[in-house]
């Protein structure tokens, strides 16, 4: 025979789970997804501006997966611009341009307080 026996009760779990079901995490990312495209913008190597005018973000959910995406609309002949930027790419004249890895290091911060506010939102 097998026995459980608990002490106290399941109120933060049960609260935690009635707002994950209503989607209320939605905003926070929303809120992340705009604080992204401010610092991707902002960390866009620039010519015209255009490029680091041309970041969005977009939020896709299904039923087990949430996916927060940036995305940049930016397009020379068919390539996006912003791939260029971060890896490099072939000259017409036959050189070679140096990537510089800018969206990285711009969306770290972003991700560190998505981070810590999941993890609030979880322990809290």
């Amino acid at each position: 025979m097998i026995k459980i026996k608990h002490k106290g009760n399941f109120n933060k779990l049960e609260k935690f789970f009635i707002r994950m079901s209503r989607h209320e995490y939605l905003t926070i990312l929303e809120k992340y997804g705009q604080l992204g495209v401010e610092a991707l913008s902002s960390a866009t190597p620039s010519d015209s501006g255009e490029t680091a005018a041309s970041w969005n973000f977009e939020i896709e959910w299904t039923r087990t997966v949430t996916t927060l995406r940036w995305t940049n609309t930016s397009s020379n002949d068919g390539a996006v611009v912003v791939i260029l930027l971060q890896y490099g790419h072939g000259t017409g004249t036959g050189g070679y341009v140096q990537g510089r890895d800018f969206i990285n290091p711009a969306l770290k911060p972003i991700f560190d307080e998505i981070a810590n506010e999941a993890w609030k939102e979880v322990t809290q």
